[in-house]
């Protein structure tokens, strides 16, 4: 009797780790996924911030230029 079961058994086992193979690879893949999509979100939330930060300094630089400006302008 025991086998007809080791005959049955056997293949499902073997078909069973293969799956669990797969399934470990796939969680390992959308980890690597979420991983990612995580840091787009963390650089999307800090584009903005980084935006506002180069157009200050780029206003900063045209305020300089135009008190410079200003004083040549005067002086002449």
């Amino acid at each position: 009797m025991s086998e007809p079961d080791n005959f049955i058994l056997q293949p499902l086992r073997e078909i069973r780790a293969e799956m669990n193979a797969g399934f470990e690879s796939n969680t390992r893949r959308f980890d690597t996924v979420e991983a990612k999509i995580e840091s787009l979100k963390q650089a999307m939330h800090g584009e903005p911030v980084l935006g506002r930060y180069a157009s200050a300094e780029f206003e900063d630089r045209i305020e300089a230029i135009e008190k410079r400006l200003d004083k040549l302008e005067k002086g002449h």
